[in-house]
């Protein structure tokens, strides 16, 4: 047979590409010299100086041989906005905090950041009450952090004092790059919220809510990015008022680019779609994937892949930067969550077969571009009702033969939270493995329960759905026999939470469990019914209504 390609009629394929390119950026400087050759970067840096001086971060003071003297540096970065356009120059001088000896720079070093299921929750409150959602941002944040040790950097290149050239910096304000710098600016922030009024959550440390006669104030945390809602538009107006005059807040207006998640109103502006098109686009960039022919699923059908599967691969870093740039992405996208959790199980060892699953995640990705999760208003009367869906698979790891565990939880109508993780132990039966991923999905219910406490949403009681009948019997009935005693503590808590009324546990047949796993001997993620959630579609809520209405 003679084809084309024997006949020498080769015709380029050509792929369809819904990507807007921008014209090429200017480049990040490698070093000061660099930077010293360009004007804005140059003004860059004095502003960012004079910053420093205006806050009174350090005062010169002479050099003495006992000190452990840090260094510093010059680190620039180009901001973009959600469009790929640039919106400025930004250099930052950070001291080299690797040089720090603990218990003499510094001490303790953890500070929260905000979960994203309480940035999801907040958003469906703010969405079904119609609160308006302000983004706030701090200039400099770790600046204004007050330091508790003593601490000695060396001047800032260029910025050298001509009249005390050999004197060094004692620090009085944390900088970037030093190890309890982010604590010293969440203590800072933490204690100016608390003298207006705020009150610190319990369930999310960096949640904090402030209860008035004229209304209520929700503000979220995530470093130096901040999300602002309330009940009164007068009450978020005279918080950033108060917040400018302690520290270098900018107002962004309305909720639309935070943390690399872009959030889109629709038309009427009563929804908030939440995408990562750009750090998609930019991820596919990075890999060489952007041209790839797009795929509809991001997981191949057939058995699970084994660490020893396939030939080492040259390159580690490059598989292991990728599934870390994945994982950020599973924020806006359940429909990935167990692919991508299936292949951070070769981190350690990555072979060619890993490296192939990981490729055909981006070729997903390629063809579904623009998807993410849609926040709809939800009825108010429902607004405090919790249900989540569970499932695993039984000894579906062929190498340690643990289960998977797959959950996912929604407020209203609306998906907050969702997870695809191996379980920590082996189970001996399939009973044990949906018994364990009952306990965990209950674990994540009881926490957001918490949490909605706090805003003034108790919510008395949660509804679990569950595929297998043994799970839901283990739950109802206190009987133990032999195959079950060894997994005594999960018994307790899930027993004692439906005892007391609190869990309700429904069966709900296998096509109709939203956060499967598994399908039947094939290995293949039916979480990817949640894409239905995505991007507008209604099947998913339909869906689900219609279980909760046989069920009651």
């Amino acid at each position: 047979m003679c084809t084309r390609a024997k006949s020498g009629l080769v015709k380029p394929k050509l792929f369809q590409d819904f990507v807007t390119f921008h014209t090429k950026l200017p480049t990040e400087p490698k070093n000061f010299k660099h930077a010293l050759e360009h004007p804005q970067w140059k003004q860059a840096m004095t502003e960012e100086f004079s910053a420093l001086q205006k806050n009174k971060t350090w005062s010169l003071v002479p050099f003495d041989k006992s000190m452990n003297l840090l260094g510093c540096k010059w680190v620039f970065k180009l901001k973009q906005k959600a469009d790929d356009s640039v919106e400025r120059y930004k250099a930052r001088l950070v001291a080299k905090g690797f040089l720090q000896q603990d218990g003499e720079d510094f001490n303790e070093t953890f500070s929260p950041v905000v979960k994203i299921a309480t940035v999801r929750t907040i958003l469906t409150i703010a969405i079904t009450n119609k609160w308006p959602i302000k983004q706030l941002d701090v200039s400099n944040a770790f600046l204004h952090g007050d330091l508790k040790e003593k601490v000695y950097m060396a001047q800032p290149p260029g910025f050298i004092d001509n009249t005390k050239p050999g004197h060094v910096c004692l620090l009085h304000k944390s900088l970037y790059g030093l190890k309890q710098a982010p604590r010293a600016w969440f203590d800072k922030f933490d204690n100016f919220l608390l003298l207006c009024g705020f009150k610190r959550s319990i369930a999310d440390n960096s949640m904090f809510v402030c209860h008035t006669n004229k209304g209520m104030l929700v503000l979220l945390l995530y470093v130096d990015d901040i999300i602002l809602t309330g009940t009164s538009e007068d009450l978020i107006h005279q918080l950033i008022s108060k917040l400018k005059t302690q520290f270098a807040m900018k107002d962004l207006g309305s909720l639309h680019y935070f943390l690399g998640i872009e959030a889109k109103p629709d038309s009427s502006n009563t929804s908030l779609l939440l995408t990562q098109s750009k750090y998609t686009i930019d991820l596919l960039k990075r890999t060489n994937m952007l041209q790839c022919k797009p795929i509809d699923t991001p997981v191949k059908l057939g058995p699970r892949l084994s660490i020893s599967d396939g030939d080492p691969i040259e390159n580690s870093m490059q598989y292991r930067s990728t599934v870390g740039a994945l994982q950020y992405l599973t924020i806006t996208r359940p429909d990935i969550t167990f692919a991508v959790n299936y292949v951070c199980q070769f981190m350690h060892s990555p072979r060619s077969v890993h490296w192939q699953a990981v490729k055909r995640i981006l070729r997903y990705l390629r063809g579904s571009l623009g998807f993410g999760i849609e926040i709809k208003p939800s009825n108010p009367c429902y607004l405090s009702s919790l249900s989540g869906y569970y499932d695993a698979d039984w000894a579906g790891c062929p190498d340690s033969r643990r289960s998977t565990t797959g959950y996912c939880i929604f407020l209203g109508s609306n998906l907050i939270s969702w997870n695809s993780r191996k379980q920590p132990t082996v189970s001996r039966s399939t009973a044990e493995a949906e018994y364990r991923a009952m306990a965990s999905t209950t674990a994540e219910l009881l926490w957001l329960s918490y949490l909605l406490r706090e805003l003034g949403l108790p919510s008395e009681k949660f509804k679990l759905f569950t595929d297998n009948m043994s799970a839901k019997c283990l739950a109802y009935n206190p009987v133990f026999h032999s195959r079950s005693k060894h997994i005594d503590i999960d018994y307790h808590f899930i027993r004692e939470l439906v005892s007391r009324g609190k869990l309700d546990i429904s069966f709900v047949s296998s096509q109709h469990q939203l956060a499967d796993v598994m399908t039947k001997s094939l290995g293949f993620p039916s979480f990817l019914t949640l894409r239905s959630q995505i991007y507008g579609a209604k099947m998913l809520i339909s869906l689900r209504r219609e279980i909760l209405a046989d069920v009651i």
